[in-house]
């Protein structure tokens, strides 16, 4: 396992390292040790957040922008914050689009038997035809998807999986109706592209944003 200083990563995101104990505390950030920070916990942090200080969406209001570039509808909003929104989402890059919608999940990742790739694929709402539909090649040891948060432990508990931040297998906790995500995940690549776009991966990253970009300037069009 790869590890940074609390007062390196403290640097690192500008911040305190009361902030990053805060952090901690709060799960956006592993510890590894006293004092010691998981450096993938800390890569992937930087990389949802991608430079900006502006606090995330709320969870609806984070689904709501991912519905509104899926052209779909978004009923749990009113139409005031709806169109506030809109209005918003029109003023973003696609990198701040990643930071606002951050809280529409919260992210674990573990390690587990490869067997459990199967099971996990069946149970959760994947968005991995949405890398195959940007072209790229979907890893096939690997797993992501978004599941209820009430199920989230006894999914973990059923596949004996192991908490481990630079796992294989990437499990999205939202209290969002998981009806609602897996239409928003078939309907149009979008809700993949913000997963990739969270990646630690280059390509991956690259591809992820530049499809947001295409979708922002055509909201303005």
């Amino acid at each position: 396992m790869d590890f940074v200083a609390a007062t390196d990563a403290a640097r690192r995101l500008g911040v305190t390292t009361r902030q990053v104990q805060y952090l901690v505390a709060r799960g956006d950030l592993r510890a590894v040790a006293r004092g010691l920070i998981d450096r993938a916990s800390l890569d992937r942090h930087v990389a949802t957040r991608q430079g900006s200080r502006r606090r995330a969406w709320s969870e609806t209001t984070a689904w709501a922008a991912v519905a509104i570039l899926s052209d779909r509808s978004a009923p749990w909003l009113g139409q005031t914050q709806h169109s506030r929104v809109k209005s918003t989402l029109r003023r973003l890059t696609a990198v701040e689009l990643v930071s606002r919608t951050r809280g529409r999940a919260h992210v674990h990742r573990y390690q587990g038997h490869s067997r459990a790739a199967k099971r996990l694929r069946d149970e959760l709402v994947g968005t991995s035809g949405a890398a195959a539909a940007l072209g790229l090649t979907e890893a096939a040891d690997r797993v992501d998807g978004y599941v209820a948060t009430h199920e989230l432990n006894k999914l973990v508990a059923r596949n004996a999986l192991i908490d481990d931040a630079d796992g294989q297998y990437t499990l999205r906790a939202t209290e969002m109706d998981l009806a609602t995500v897996r239409a928003l995940a078939e309907n149009a690549p979008v809700l993949g592209a913000l997963d990739l776009a969270e990646s630690l991966d280059i390509r991956e990253r690259k591809t992820g944003l530049d499809f947001l970009d295409d979708k922002l300037k055509q909201l303005n069009a």
